[in-house]
């Protein structure tokens, strides 16, 4: 019989980033982990398709806080994680954001003296002289590619602001599978190419049924499913107390070559432009990965069958991602054939993760996470870990909001910030959150 003082058996569902990061938050505090998911292994779905962005530029202090402890975290990658063989590397070229009525630069700044990202604010000149390929004209706000008014010149031009402690990983499905293999290093074990499909009973969970017929006990369960996360509450049964449901959206990363002046270590930097509606950072090589920011012009692509949604990039979302890019990146080069990949984003109507309880004892949530919280794997695990423990210790998260402390910061953040329970917050609307 379980020792009720100690932890005891975890199920968290899905190998994904965050899912690994869990699983070894809570290995590591005593739980016996059992991570389930339906790929071949660590990071094989949607977190292989992250453009792997690490930047500060959110409009809520908890979530600037949480990615500038994460971006600490990445410069000590293999002191978080311990010897566990080839490790992803954090490519520190900073982070540049253009001033927009989503994110204007001196509600930025005043978030980021809080918090102690380091900032520098750039006028056109300025921003010129630092990054010569990238015009600082002011085109937005966005319009269709398709048109004529999205040809037409800039009409001023804008300051930004630069964080050189931002920058890129590497190797999303790598740093996935090193928070795996630190995970199994302090006990956690993975079942792969099989699926929960049921958490029986309406109380608290004691057990988890697979796909293949297992069961699994379990006195916690995280749901970190990814785009397959709406799903799993449904199944746990507490898919109604959620007021900012996830729901898969399809999305689209291209990848181009990289204008001289814009490679790794001759100029380039990571940009979030929402004037344009597009982000972009260079990649080892010297490539150029491009996305968007769903900018209102453009349509968004709900999936509605996650067993059958187009993988590949079409012509329409590249020319719409890649044609942004281009104006404030005018020496690229942009080929007549689409590269790149597409996958299913999991996000919530504000762009704003869930991490939280539910009402159904030892059913967790970290759920509503693509686009914008990979940067944030390295702390998401303790997050995850803060609300185990205190449900465990009797504390009601819905009643009383954990605090988290930031031991490289110094700072606490409130994690009610990240509530299921929550009135969507009033953010940018986008994958910047």
């Amino acid at each position: 019989m379980t020792n009720p003082a100690l932890p005891g058996p975890a199920v968290v569902v899905g190998a994904g980033v965050v899912g690994c990061s869990i699983a070894l938050s809570l290995s590591r505090q005593g739980y016996a982990v059992t991570v389930v998911d339906r790929g071949p292994q660590p990071g094989s779905a949607t977190t292989s398709s992250s453009s792997a962005v690490v930047r500060f530029h959110y409009t809520h202090r908890t979530a600037v806080a949480l990615a500038l402890e994460s971006a600490l975290m990445w410069k000590d990658w293999s002191g978080v994680v311990g010897p566990v063989g080839d490790l992803a590397r954090f490519y520190e070229v900073g982070a540049l954001v253009y001033d927009s009525p989503l994110l204007r630069l001196d509600t930025l700044e005043r978030l980021f003296d809080e918090v102690g990202v380091v900032w520098q604010r750039w006028d056109p000149q300025a921003s010129r002289a630092a990054v010569p390929a990238l015009d600082p004209g002011h085109f937005g706000p966005p319009v269709p590619v398709d048109t004529d008014e999205f040809f037409a010149d800039a009409d001023g031009e804008l300051a930004c602001l630069f964080t050189p402690q931002g920058g890129f990983i590497d190797d999303p499905q790598l740093a996935t599978a090193n928070l795996a293999d630190a995970a199994r290093a302090a006990g956690a074990g993975f079942v792969f190419r099989d699926s929960v499909v049921a958490v029986p009973g309406t109380g608290p969970v004691e057990c988890v049924e697979l796909e293949s017929g297992r069961s699994l006990p379990a006195e916690v369960v995280v749901n970190a499913a990814g785009p397959w996360s709406a799903r799993m509450c449904e199944i746990a049964g507490v898919l109604d107390e959620i007021t900012v449901p996830t729901r898969p959206l399809r999305q689209e990363v291209h990848v181009i070559e990289a204008p001289d002046g814009f490679a790794v270590g001759h100029g380039g930097v990571c940009v979030t432009d929402a004037d344009l509606g597009t982000y972009f950072r260079p990649h080892p090589g010297g490539t150029l990965l491009v996305g968007g920011l769903e900018p209102a012009c453009d349509p968004l692509e709900w999936i509605e069958d996650l067993e059958d949604y187009p993988t590949t990039v079409t012509r329409i979302g590249y020319e719409r991602n890649v044609h942004r890019m281009a104006r404030r990146l005018p020496d690229a080069a942009v080929p007549p054939r689409p590269v790149g990949l597409a996958s299913a984003y999991d996000v919530t109507p504000d762009w704003v993760p869930v991490y939280d309880k539910t009402s159904r004892a030892g059913f967790f949530l970290a759920i509503g996470t693509s686009g914008n919280q990979f940067k944030n794997a390295p702390m998401i695990g303790a997050v995850i870990a803060a609300l185990v423990d205190a449900e465990r210790n009797g504390r009601d998260h819905d009643v009383d909001p954990v605090r988290l402390a930031l031991p490289r910061l110094g700072l606490d953040v409130d994690l009610g910030y990240y509530s299921r329970r929550r009135t969507p917050h009033a953010g940018t609307g986008s994958v910047v959150g």
